[in-house]
């Protein structure tokens, strides 16, 4: 069984049913539930989630990227800096990155001000952290691949690549 397929299927619709993965992946269902059960123990999966657009709720939610620049530590590099940090509730997502800062953090909270205090009284404050930039989003288009709005003409046609 081709686990980049498996995974693939998986990542567009965590919800296929496993006669449809076995169907395209042309194995057996047992095998399927075979093989899906080591990849989560070995945590090549890591959790089956929804996309939401929260914008069509009224939910009171916040995203911010936050740009982090660290000093790293002897023997430990950065990962022991990026533990401190993605360990917060507010922290969704983070990333070691190359360039100019060295994380870039996802942080959600009920309003800005909410994710201002997490910044300045959490986050800046931590022995490693030299300086923080925060960019509230203000709309999503996309999330994971699925297009969440609508174009002008009432489509998500994707743009034709030619030549």
């Amino acid at each position: 069984m081709e686990d980049k397929l498996l995974l693939s299927l998986l990542q567009k619709n965590a919800r296929m049913k496993i006669t449809d993965l076995a169907a395209a992946l042309e194995e057996t269902k047992d095998n399927v539930i075979d093989r899906l059960t080591e990849l989560e123990k070995e945590k090549v999966i890591c959790g089956y989630h929804t996309i939401v657009n929260w914008d069509l709720t009224h939910a009171e939610i916040v995203t911010a990227l936050i740009q982090i620049n660290a000093n790293p530590e002897r023997e430990y590099g950065y990962d022991r800096i990026a533990s401190r940090i993605y360990k917060f509730d507010e922290v969704d997502t983070m990333y070691l990155l190359s360039g100019s800062f060295e994380f870039v953090a996802i942080v959600k909270g009920k309003t800005m001000q909410e994710v201002a205090h997490f910044v300045a009284s959490k986050l800046a404050c931590l022995d490693g952290v030299t300086g923080t930039s925060t960019f509230f989003v203000l709309k999503q288009y996309k999330n994971n691949g699925v297009v969440l709005i609508e174009d002008e003409d009432g489509s998500n046609d994707r743009l034709v690549v030619t030549p």
